[in-house]
């Protein structure tokens, strides 16, 4: 959240980051997959139109050098896909 990005709060490891655009869910998964982030885009049918996300799940078995990476990869794909500004 803090870098930007609209998160639905939950107490389970899978978080869903919304970007509400079925082409930019997928575009943004596959940018975070060539940078070794592997995240799924969900899109309609899968959740409801406009809904569109990128589900994450968190690990206990993850270290903060790997959680790290991650939100400095979000961050680059959020700026380069004009997510966050």
């Amino acid at each position: 959240m803090a870098a930007g990005f609209d998160i639905k709060e939950g107490k389970h490891p899978i978080v869903p980051v919304m970007l509400y655009d079925a082409v930019l869910a997928k575009k943004m998964a596959t940018e975070l997959l060539e940078k070794g982030i592997y995240v799924i885009g969900f899109f309609y049918p899968v959740v409801p139109k406009g809904e569109a996300r990128i589900r994450v799940q968190i690990s206990a078995a993850m270290d903060i050098h790997q959680l790290d990476e991650a939100v400095d990869a979000f961050t680059e794909v959020g700026k380069n896909l004009n997510v966050l500004t």
